[in-house]
């Protein structure tokens, strides 16, 4: 068995069918394809699958998010023998400095939309750092509802409720009410199909340059990140922000909040323990 374009057009198709999110499918067909690029052509086995994870430990990052989509691969295939175990890494304690969007940073970014004339992109960041929704969930945040101030988010299984402050809620009532959308999701293309990530992340990149902003800081799950460090912060509780981000595991939330070296390094000088 050698995996073609059409094995994994079947693999992302039997993927859709299994009511995987969106990112799900598209990392796990990502790293399909990158799995059969490296075969070259040989049919995969036990001792490949193990070969091509050393390839990967190269880099851990990530790395067992790869193990998933090739265990999930491989079941497809009906290779079971060729299912890897995950890589054991110690928890990383602190948040990589060169990618954490500060506030400022976010504002900075706001108002380069605005500078622009990009409403609807200065409204859908707003939007996804104000609630903690994921860029998939947008299609969720309807004109109804905006109405209503709450949205029913269903993902991975899941519904959760999530709740939209006054503000947000008027702002995205008269940007729908401007744009004759009476009903149906808010944050639509000009053909009328909900907003995807491609088109955000096209969209926030182009911001950079204009808002003095690291390119590195600037893509749409970065926002959740900074709406989850900026509740944690006021509230220090970790399982209302768990429920809050729809996370199953506390654990998956502490990354989340995760601070930075430099911020550790602050509070270690406060305890003046050295005369």
């Amino acid at each position: 068995m050698r995996i073609t374009a059409n094995e994994i057009r079947q693999f992302s198709a039997w993927l859709t069918a299994g009511e995987k999110s969106a990112a799900t499918i598209e990392k796990y067909t990502r790293e399909a394809l990158r799995f059969s690029q490296w075969l070259a052509g040989r049919e995969p086995s036990r001792a490949l699958a193990r070969a091509y994870k050393e390839t990967l430990v190269r880099s851990p990052a990530g790395v067992n998010g790869a193990v998933a989509a090739l265990n999930c691969l491989f079941s497809f295939l009906g290779l079971p023998e060729c299912r890897l175990k995950s890589v054991k890494i110690q928890r990383q304690i602190f948040r990589d400095e060169s990618r954490e969007l500060s506030q400022a940073e976010y504002r900075r970014l706001l108002a380069a939309a605005k500078s622009t004339r990009n409403e609807r992109l200065l409204l859908v960041m707003e939007t996804i750092c104000a609630t903690g929704i994921r860029v998939s969930e947008l299609r969720f945040i309807t004109v109804g509802a905006a109405r209503r101030g709450r949205v029913d988010v269903r993902n991975k299984g899941k519904i959760r409720t999530v709740f939209l402050p006054c503000k947000l809620q008027k702002v995205l009532l008269r940007y729908a009410k401007a744009r004759k959308i009476g009903d149906g999701p808010v944050f639509i293309t000009r053909s009328g199909r909900p907003l995807d990530r491609s088109n955000i992340w096209a969209d926030m990149k182009r911001l950079c340059r204009v808002a003095d902003v690291a390119e590195t800081k600037v893509f749409p799950h970065n926002l959740r990140h900074l709406f989850a460090r900026t509740y944690y912060d006021l509230e220090k509780d970790i399982v209302r922000l768990a429920d809050i981000l729809g996370h199953a595991s506390i654990n998956t939330t502490r990354i989340y909040t995760m601070e930075t070296g430099e911020v550790h390094r602050r509070q270690l000088e406060k305890m003046r323990l050295v005369i």
